[in-house]
């Protein structure tokens, strides 16, 4: 596994993965904070593709990534990680929302777990579910960090318009 890390308005964040693909994103605070592995690689170039992506999304250029990622998982947490890559930009949707998406409209519960061990943060916009009543909720980088996020992409929204 290759590591490196991106300086970020939310601080700076790990970067891993196999080859190409983009395998995690660790946040500098919260539960998805990560240390890299002791038998991880410090290599920026495998990871180059992801950093530059990461940077036009800080900067409001980027809306959607087109990365290889190495999703990882029970068969329903990714079903749930590929939900979740299908929110729009600057939307919002309710755990409630992907529960009924991925066809399982009870497992709310469980789509909320799944999303909570999103090991691909961002990329894979974990940040743009919501508790149903409109409030933030749970957040591995910290609710705060999910604010900013939510954030930049309501400000940058108002680009496409």
């Amino acid at each position: 596994m290759y590591y490196c890390y991106l300086d970020t308005p939310i601080g700076e964040l790990l970067l891993a993965g196999e080859d190409d693909a983009l395998a995690m994103i660790g946040f500098p605070k919260g539960s998805m904070r990560r240390d890299p592995e002791p038998d991880w690689i410090f290599n920026e170039k495998p990871l180059a593709t992801a950093r530059r992506q990461l940077t036009e999304y800080f900067a409001g250029t980027r809306k959607e990534f087109d990365l290889p990622l190495k999703l990882c998982g029970t068969e329903f947490q990714v079903l749930v990680l590929e939900a979740l890559q299908e929110i729009p930009y600057g939307e919002t949707v309710s755990y409630g929302d992907i529960a009924k998406r991925i066809g399982r409209p009870k497992a709310v519960r469980a789509v909320g777990a799944a999303n909570g061990r999103n090991p691909i943060p961002i990329v894979v916009p974990c940040h743009r579910v919501i508790g149903s009543s409109g409030d933030l909720t749970g957040f591995g980088g910290g609710l705060d960090t999910k604010a900013e996020l939510l954030r930049l992409e309501a400000e940058h929204t108002q680009d496409l318009l």
